[in-house]
């Protein structure tokens, strides 16, 4: 098969594996022989190793694990077995310890011999702290004392003369006469309101009641029976996405800064007014006539409205569609660094983002081309893959992922990429990974975007994506990209999945060359990550 892709025509999966062996000619002119240092006992150390007088032969380097991705577009994985074999044989070590706790202002009356420090000598002592160590500190403290006297320097805060309690922050017009908060310090603002440690307080009056994030309307809302899950959708007219979008948020009053502290109700919620948004403006470009009254549509009426853009869409007298596919995706957690170098670009842990993106755009010549959308990336594939191979490429990414066997060919330790499946969906490990430990969750059948999708299949996909991110963080992963790949909402094609992708960032791995260049370097086989992903559902479910 000449398409790039791991998932063969038999329902196999495809590795390469490199075994290298070589010879190096020695082109170098002289030696720079140097004494490096020596051992506790005073036996020196020398570079000698570093200058051979001969040519040079490698007869077994590490074997190393080519793996095309299933999707040709998003390159190829590379495992070396020399670091994977160390995690095959314990994959209950396949995880990132949490954060120590810490807290300058401790540790300092601590080296003092445990005298109480007065607020006016704590708030001093910060004082005379460099930025990037204030930033620093900002990022990694769990001291909520600490963290009030930062955000006291990062804004102006209003307090209740007569009992201290919090009331708001400080507004002060720009050179323009627009009206803006009163903010000393913007990145120390920005870090410290992501910290889950800073008191819910402060959380709700610097970064998360309705207003103090500026004029974005809302326009939605989810509030369940028992009151315990509220989320707001927040209307984002200027978008760095052509025609704006949404973001759900939860609402001020149900504070989750931990995918742990999510329910399933939460995450119904923030999922509802994505298929909300999604349908009623379908229905409205379709021309289907919407309630007049302002309120939450209920499941069933979820799924009635559903069902009358299935049938307008299946009619060729129908209008054409202007918008035509969904975005959605999810920042989860925020890093930024003291070098000032932004690690992720969440402003809350829970924020989801969804808009619609257009069919056609115009060009400056007056011309109409296809508009970007990332699912069309998979839909081209397919059409592809079945071209090529006369088969349906979903049908045998399926049969892969259930047949899968250890790229190591190991035959002691765990085989299965999956995760958790029902009769609607897969969550799982994908043979080739753009991330150490990027999940992947899929429909089993041939549901192509949330239009497809029956609220059976909705409920399916909110809890696969909940248990997704509660089992990311539950390993140590602090910030998760995730993103929908999908189908056209006037496509033919019926063999494209929706397809969500969960791409932890990993302390140590920053994106490099070689990821430029789609080729993702992994030291961890999928099939033990697979493993340590099960042991802490297992954990999770307890």
């Amino acid at each position: 098969m000449d398409l790039r892709s791991c998932v063969g025509k038999n329902g196999q999966f495809i590795v390469g594996v490199h075994k290298p062996r070589f010879e190096i000619k020695n082109l170098r002119d002289h030696d720079y022989f140097a004494s490096l240092g020596q051992l506790e006992d005073g036996t020196m150390i020398d570079n000698n190793v570093n200058f051979p007088k001969g040519d040079l032969y490698e007869p077994n380097a590490d074997t190393i694990y080519e793996i095309a991705n299933p999707f040709p577009f998003r390159g190829t994985t590379y495992i070396n077995s020399a670091w994977a074999d160390i995690k095959a044989a314990h994959p209950e070590k396949i995880r990132i310890s949490s954060p120590e706790p810490c807290s300058l202002l401790q540790n300092f009356e601590r080296s003092r011999g445990d005298k109480s420090t007065g607020i006016k000598d704590k708030t001093a002592l910060l004082d005379i702290l460099p930025h990037p160590l204030l930033i620093a500190l900002a990022q990694a403290s769990t001291d909520p004392e600490e963290l009030m006297i930062l955000a006291k320097k990062s804004c102006k805060i209003l307090f209740d003369p007569k009992d201290q309690i919090l009331v708001g922050i400080g507004y002060k017009k720009n050179r323009h006469n627009a009206i803006i908060p009163d903010i000393y310090d913007h990145e120390l603002f920005e870090v410290l309101v992501n910290n889950r440690h800073l008191p819910d307080d402060y959380k709700n009056t610097l970064v998360l009641k309705p207003g103090v994030q500026g004029n974005n309307e809302i326009t939605g809302e989810y509030l369940s029976e028992d009151g315990n899950t509220h989320v707001f959708e927040y209307l984002r007219r200027n978008s760095y996405i052509p025609w704006g979008h949404f973001a759900s948020n939860m609402a001020n009053d149900t504070i989750r800064y931990s995918t742990q502290d999510l329910c399933l109700e939460d995450m119904k919620g923030i999922r509802h007014l994505y298929y909300q948004r999604t349908f009623i403006r379908l229905a409205s470009g379709l021309g289907i006539s919407l309630p007049d009254k302002r309120e939450c549509l209920t499941q069933s009426g979820l799924e009635n409205l559903r069902d009358r853009i299935q049938i307008k869409l299946k009619q060729n007298t129908g209008p054409s569609l202007e918008f035509d596919n969904t975005l959605w995706g999810w920042n989860f957690g925020y890093g930024y660094a003291q070098s000032g170098h932004r690690l992720h670009a969440s402003h809350q842990m829970v924020h989801q983002q969804n808009a619609m993106t257009p069919k056609h755009v115009q060009t400056c010549s007056g011309q109409k081309i296809l508009s970007f959308s990332c699912g069309d990336l998979i839909g081209d594939f397919t059409r592809q893959y079945r071209e090529a191979t006369g088969e349906n490429f979903f049908d045998n990414y399926l049969t892969a992922i259930k047949n899968n066997t250890r790229i190591d060919e190991n035959k002691v330790g765990e085989s299965s990429l999956i995760l958790m499946e029902d009769d609607h969906i897969i969550l799982f490990v994908p043979k080739a990974q753009i991330s150490e430990w990027e999940l992947q969750l899929m429909p089993k059948t041939g549901c192509g975007n949330i239009i497809e999708a029956d609220i059976k299949m909705r409920q399916s996909l909110d809890r696969g994506i909940l248990t997704a991110v509660k089992t990311l963080e539950s390993l140590g992963a602090q910030l998760v990209t995730s993103i929908e790949f999908s189908k056209r909402f006037d496509s033919t094609e019926t063999d494209q999945h929706l397809l969500y992708s969960f791409i932890p960032r990993l302390p140590y791995a920053p994106d490099t060359f070689s990821e430029a260049q789609l080729r993702w370097i992994s030291g961890c086989y999928p099939e033990d990550f697979a493993h340590a992903c099960r042991m802490a559902i297992k954990t999770l479910i307890n």
